[in-house]
């Protein structure tokens, strides 16, 4: 008989998050690149492959600090993508098909602007000194280009701040960083919607992320102020009493009633890079609390207190509905989930050399 009694779980520890898993990427790549659909843990070959993926893998293998020869092998692949996708002015094609077609042709949208993002990450971060060359020739072919649209560029810029925070003298680089910022631009007076535009719709986050980089490497303190309360509002409207809840699918307008589903777990992996990115500038121990939350939301403190990975294959599951998750593991969702694993571990190191231990 019921003695009317609910059990409630324990809160999230910092201490809960896994290290980042690469079981399943390595399942979902091949000879060719990173394909892009799973049903369940299984790939599914006859969607093939987008740069959009192959772009986001290359940033997340190079920032490995210590990669294994796998994680390696991986992101020469990944760059060799790349780099056949791209064509001679710059732009990339995005889609291949399972038999090495590529189904479109060069063009400047998003993946143009997460190539660049995986190309200057790969450029200034990684270990492997043929890669680190091979990607700056590619970065630097793709950063003579300008789209236009905002999100593109913001991608674009956070490649372009890689390679500035290495070298500081690319010009270049400099540049296309600059014209992220402009391209997104910068929040009005009201503090109830502090947001270039009257909508948060996808990758929210990057929008604030490229601002403060923009802000920090370029010198503009006005800019990098704009950012960081670009980042603190998002923050803060997407807290759900004490849990990160994200713009979810369909997104959120000024005036509008919010609705929850469906999340992205890419949404919560932008909101962990962003956070990071402003705790590396700023120094602010305050920007870890909403860090943490984009770590637990995959560990299940999220809308429906769910645990958004499974522990067996490795693999991100690919959303968040109202009845719980959907549990098809593709490419995008697994490489959020190890990019925001990425940051758990940077966050346990810091904690644990602080006298009071740091983070729960």
């Amino acid at each position: 008989m019921s003695i009317g009694l609910r059990l409630v779980p324990p809160p999230i520890q910092l201490a809960d998050a896994p290290a980042p898993n690469w079981h399943h990427i390595v399942r979902l790549s091949d000879d060719t690149g990173l394909l892009e659909h799973a049903r369940n843990g299984i790939v599914r070959r006859e969607h093939g492959y987008c740069v959009d993926d192959v772009g986001r893998g290359l940033l997340v293998a190079s920032r490995e600090q210590r990669p294994t020869a796998q994680v390696v092998g991986l992101a020469e692949r990944y760059l060799a993508f790349l780099t056949h996708a791209q064509g001679p002015d710059g732009a990339f094609r995005n889609r291949m098909s399972f038999d090495r077609r590529w189904t479109d042709e060069p063009g400047l949208g998003d993946w143009w602007g997460r190539a660049l993002w995986g190309l200057g990450t790969a450029a200034a971060r990684s270990t492997v000194p043929w890669i680190r060359r091979e990607a700056g020739v590619a970065f630097r072919l793709g950063a003579r280009q300008r789209s236009p649209w905002p999100r593109a560029m913001a991608y674009a810029g956070l490649g372009a701040a890689e390679v500035v925070r290495s070298d500081p003298h690319d010009n270049d680089a400099a540049e296309l960083l600059a014209d992220a910022a402009t391209a997104v631009g910068l929040p009005g007076p009201d503090p109830a919607w502090a947001w270039p535009a009257t909508e948060l719709t996808y990758a929210n986050p990057t929008m604030a992320e490229v601002v403060i980089a923009a802000g920090d490497l370029l010198g503009d303190e006005s800019q990098l102020r704009s950012g960081l309360r670009m980042l603190a509002w998002l923050c803060r409207e997407q807290d759900n009493a004490g849990h990160l809840s994200t713009v979810p699918v369909g997104g959120w307008a000024r005036g509008r009633p919010k609705h929850r589903f469906d999340q992205q777990p890419i949404e919560a992996a932008a909101t962990a890079d962003a956070c990071a990115t402003a705790i590396a500038v700023t120094g602010d121990q305050r920007w870890e609390e909403p860090l943490f939350r984009a770590i637990a939301w995959f560990l299940g403190d999220n809308d429906t207190q769910t645990v958004m990975y499974d522990p067996l294959t490795g693999g991100c599951y690919d959303g968040l509905t109202a009845d719980g998750p959907n549990v098809n593991q593709g490419a995008e969702s697994t490489l959020a989930l190890v990019s925001t694993l990425q940051h758990a571990r940077t966050l346990v190191t810091r904690s644990a050399t602080r006298p009071s231990g740091g983070l729960a």
